[in-house]
């Protein structure tokens, strides 16, 4: 019997789900301290050193305290690979990476693709390696997070061109053209605040989480503005969106003019993306 497991797992069962807990203490005892996965599913045990054993406790009290896991081991993982993540950047999430099958469907190779809103470069590094001849730049308006983005871009061996942007008051130069925007800019109002979890209200960057609840489309406002003075003709726009608000997010980009405007559903069934032609 795994003692070292089952003692995780009574250490977190006050603050996660069964399952939860479980899956932690996998990622605990076979990320961090080093057993194989095929020992752990056997059941066998883990001799700690004294450090070790101190290193666990730290860990538990962070994770108490709901500290993301991914932020404790400093990485996540995307579409099969490795991100550096810090509290400065939101954790990668499954429904972005359906967002990057889309665009890798859809796409050309010799895109010149712009990624506003970068936060840990997942989506723009993940483009630039799957589509080595495109022209990849990525927006962000955190200092930080372009650091990340950048280190990440740089492990994985693409070229990302890195810029600091508002996209709010960014005015473009006017030969500055894309033929793909993405972005996963803030969507969750203040107002769904209390339905989040811990681990993401008190540790995720509220700069790149919340919107006012007067104007929860403010981002993709300007983005689909900003769209139609930078993207080439028959250019395409791909958001992930909250989905609350994706009929209406697609009424907007119909009145602006975009043409072929969809909204599509996530794996979990809700609407998450809303894809558009210049």
């Amino acid at each position: 019997m795994n003692i070292t497991a089952s003692y995780i797992r009574r250490e977190l069962q006050d603050y996660y789900t069964p399952q939860e807990a479980g899956n932690l203490s996998r990622l605990i005892c076979c990320e961090i301290l080093g057993q194989s996965v095929v020992d752990y599913y056997l059941g066998k045990d883990i001799t700690l050193s004294a450090k070790a054993e101190q290193e666990l406790q730290s860990l538990l009290r962070r994770l108490r305290n709901f500290e993301p896991i991914q932020y404790i081991l400093g990485e996540a993982r995307f579409l099969g690979r490795t991100f550096q993540v810090a509290s400065g950047v939101l954790i990668p999430r499954p429904e972005t990476e359906e967002l990057v099958e889309i665009m890798l469907k859809e796409i050309s190779s010799t895109s010149r693709v712009l990624d506003i809103g970068t936060g840990s470069g997942c989506i723009a590094a993940t483009l630039a390696k799957e589509l080595p001849g495109a022209q990849v730049t990525a927006w962000d308006v955190s200092e930080e997070a372009l650091a990340i983005a950048a280190a990440n871009s740089l492990a994985l061996q693409v070229p990302v061109c890195f810029e600091q942007r508002d996209v709010l008051t960014y005015i473009p130069g006017v030969t500055e053209r894309y033929d793909v925007i993405v972005s996963n800019p803030p969507y969750v109002t203040e107002a769904e605040k209390q339905d989040m979890e811990r681990n993401v209200l008190d540790w995720e960057p509220s700069l790149a989480l919340f919107v006012p609840d007067a104007d929860p489309l403010r981002f993709y406002r300007r983005i689909s503005v900003l769209g139609l003075e930078i993207l080439e003709p028959d250019g395409k726009l791909y958001f992930e969106i909250n989905r609350t608000f994706g009929e209406d997010i697609v009424l907007m980009m119909r009145e602006l003019g975009y043409r072929f405007v969809r909204l599509q559903k996530d794996i979990s069934h809700n609407d998450r993306f809303v894809i558009a032609q210049k």
